[in-house]
């Protein structure tokens, strides 16, 4: 169904079903029980912690400010393990296996080639956004504001568009797993995933998917270290050069069409350039049109956003590269021996597609155990993305939508509660969305390959409405919709082309997918010059800081009022403004171009083209060394989403509510003298003290 590889898959015959290692006893355990115990959990600490902090430090989630954007305040360490987190989605730990299975090893590196240089870009797009507009709560205020509601409501839609297409994805393939593992009913899975989500997102807020957020991926990481040693222990594997030969032996039996000498052991592989494609186009969308990484990155403090999302994306790519080659080189080569799951016959399309080649894997090389293992990691996965995906539809239902359209002077408590209907309305929605899916034979592999046709038109419109202030309304609002309907049109007219009917089977082909996919990525940018040459537009960006966002200085009831909270608790002030120089963000603005540039220079150009050019074969010592060199990055990533956070901040805060607890006080910050930034006056509170502790702490 896929192109290339996938259409030797077509000719398999269906096969004997595979019965389920767990039971379905285990399944509603873990999505259910083990959901509720998470959130409940999570609810007791978020309680106790927001009280603590509350007392201690002056954090109050009852304010709006803090519960969607943390005060501001978070780190670098907390913010490379929430954008490691963010990117460890279901469709990432089953996708970079599948491709691999399909291409070989140019699969797992495209797919994490396809992501890391976005991620490392975005830290451009953040702290643009913190010079700019400081106290913005979502993307689409900074369109509205610029471009009235016109433009708003449409980019409104194509950010719902991408968030409800990017659930269905992750929900599809983490429910398909459960089922395969536990024989749950893959519906049943569908609507019980969100449970968890929504009741700890709707008394945490943003907070909470920060944190819980932070020990989901600890346990991802765990497990995915534990698969790269339990790999090369077991007794049919031995070493990495005994995987190597079992690779080799899988090409002999079935050469893969498209790659150099029909070998997985090449970066020459056709298929997988063409995914890799269609995959950054696809990542480039995801990433502009989600809100819930501009929330993130509002959240960060200044000086935290271009360290963190650049630590965060250059770590994440070990995480599809080493477990995506390491697994889909264990199911192409234990394919034929009694251990793996389908023996005697090879995994059908039908099982490819719905991501089962990491688990079928990890049956393989760790029975029961690693089944149970793969199914805590689903759960984690789809939990911890789907929270940040609901608690973002949710601050456009309540910022975007209830805020500017229904309720203009909204209070903190007015807010609080339309983003909890957001919460529990989402998550309902999008668990019906995908069993409508499912229904008409839409997978995991379907949507990863066609995301990129609807969440790519607003790309370059929404860069260039923070990057271009020459951009005109008119093409802000008419180049997204041209770029969609060109997108749409090229990928269901490719599709009759090469395959001659428009189905579900042919519009899942890598071709039309690609072609829509870069339609709809690059035509706006056309759309956009040309309708802007007949009358442009020079923004001054001063006017972004002319309209009040920061809710909790419009609710508080005098000067005084505020002045007396600056002292007694300086963190607990809305940062209506950035605390760092404006130089100092301009020369952060630089550092993330480079980076920017670099990552995508060395991911894209430097590293795998001369390899795609000059056709070469892994022999068995550059597949140790590229196996090896897999395998150390993704442990350095596990250190980093896990200790990282914890010495960048969490220490000193801990010890900062440790010393507030038994009645010692940290002598009050004294605002120094303001500085003046553009048309407004900055205040400038001392890091060094407590309130200043508190603005750089972890939780």
């Amino acid at each position: 169904m896929r192109g290339g590889a996938m259409s030797s898959l077509d000719t398999r015959a269906a096969g004997a079903s595979v019965q389920p290692p767990l039971s379905q006893a285990v399944g509603y355990v873990v999505v259910v029980v083990l959901g509720l115990v998470i959130a409940l959990a999570n609810r007791i600490a978020m309680m106790v912690i927001t009280k603590v902090l509350k007392k201690t430090t002056g954090e109050d989630n009852e304010k709006t400010e803090m519960f969607m954007t943390a005060n501001r305040s978070v780190r670098t360490g907390l913010t490379a393990s929430a954008v490691i987190s963010s990117w460890l989605w279901t469709t990432a730990i089953l996708g970079a296996s599948f491709v691999g299975y399909d291409y070989g090893v140019a699969g797992p590196f495209w797919f994490a080639a396809g992501c890391s240089p976005m991620i490392v870009f975005f830290a451009l797009i953040g702290i643009s956004c913190k010079r700019k507009i400081p106290d913005a709560h979502t993307s689409l205020e900074v369109v509205r504001i610029r471009y009235g509601r016109v433009a708003h409501i449409v980019f409104m839609t194509l950010c719902l568009i991408n968030n409800i297409f990017a659930c269905a994805n992750m929900l599809l393939g983490a429910s398909a797993v459960i089922s395969a593992i536990t024989g749950m009913h893959i519906i049943a899975a569908t609507f019980l995933l969100p449970v968890g989500v929504t009741v700890y997102t709707f008394v945490g807020g943003i907070k909470a998917t920060f944190l819980t957020d932070y020990f989901h991926t600890a346990i991802i990481l765990i497990i995915a270290c534990y698969f790269t040693i339990k790999a090369f222990t077991f007794e049919e594997v031995g070493s990495i050069g005994g995987l190597y030969d079992l690779v080799q032996a899988a090409a002999k039996r079935h050469p893969v069409s498209g790659n150099h000498d029909g070998t997985y052991l090449t970066m020459t592989s056709k298929g997988a350039i063409l995914f890799a494609i269609l995959h950054i186009c696809s990542n480039f969308g995801l990433v502009i049109m989600d809100t819930s990484y501009f929330i993130k990155a509002f959240s960060a403090s200044p000086s935290s956003v271009v360290p963190g999302y650049t630590i965060g994306g250059i770590a994440y790519f070990a995480i599809p590269w080493a477990l995506g080659t390491i697994m889909s080189s264990l199911a192409l080569g234990l394919e034929n021996r009694p251990v793996f799951p389908t023996y005697p016959r090879r995994m059908t399309s039908t099982e490819v597609s719905n991501g089962l080649v990491l688990p079928y894997a990890a049956i393989a090389i760790a029975g029961k155990g690693g089944a149970a293992a793969v199914l805590l990691i689903t759960f984690m996965a789809v939990t911890s993305t789907l929270s940040a995906q609901v608690i973002a539809v949710s601050s456009i239902l309540s910022f975007d939508v209830y805020r500017e359209y229904i309720h203009r002077s909204a209070s903190d408590r007015d807010i609080i509660r339309a983003s909890h209907f957001g919460v529990i309305f989402f998550a309902a929605f999008s668990a019906g969305f995908s069993t409508m899916l499912h229904y008409v034979g839409i997978d995991l592999g379907w949507t990863l390959y066609m995301l990129g046709v609807v969440t790519c038109p607003g790309i370059f419109p929404m860069a260039f409405t923070i990057l271009w202030r020459r951009q005109s309304k008119a093409a802000a609002i008419l180049a997204p919709i041209l770029g969609m309907a060109t997108g749409i049109a090229v990928w269901l007219g490719t599709a009759q082309h090469f395959y001659g009917a428009v189905s579900v089977a042919t519009t899942g082909e890598i071709l039309p997918c690609v072609y829509g996919t870069v339609a709809s990525a690059f035509s706006p940018i056309l759309y956009s010059v040309v309708i802007t040459l007949f009358r442009s537009q020079r923004y001054d960006w001063a006017d972004f800081r002319k309209e009040k966002l920061g809710l909790d200085r419009v609710d508080s009831d005098s000067d005084a009022t505020v002045d007396e909270r600056q002292v007694e608790h300086p963190a607990s002030t809305t940062t209506t403004t950035s605390l760092s120089d404006p130089r100092e963000l301009k020369r952060w603005g630089r550092i993330a171009a480079f980076w920017s540039v670099a990552t995508f220079l060395g991911h894209w150009v430097i590293w795998p083209l001369p390899m795609y050019g000059s056709q070469y074969v892994f022999g068995r010592g550059f597949f140790s060394a590229w196996v090896v060199v897999g395998i150390i990055w993704l442990w350095i990533t596990m250190l980093v989403a896990i200790f990282y956070p914890i010495l960048d901040g969490g220490i000193q805060q801990i010890t900062q509510v440790y010393r507030a607890l038994r009645g010692r006080k940290d002598t009050p910050s004294v605002p120094s003298p303001s500085i003046t930034d553009g048309s407004h006056e900055v205040t400038k509170v001392d890091e060094k003290s407590g309130g200043g502790s508190n603005s750089a702490g972890w939780i």
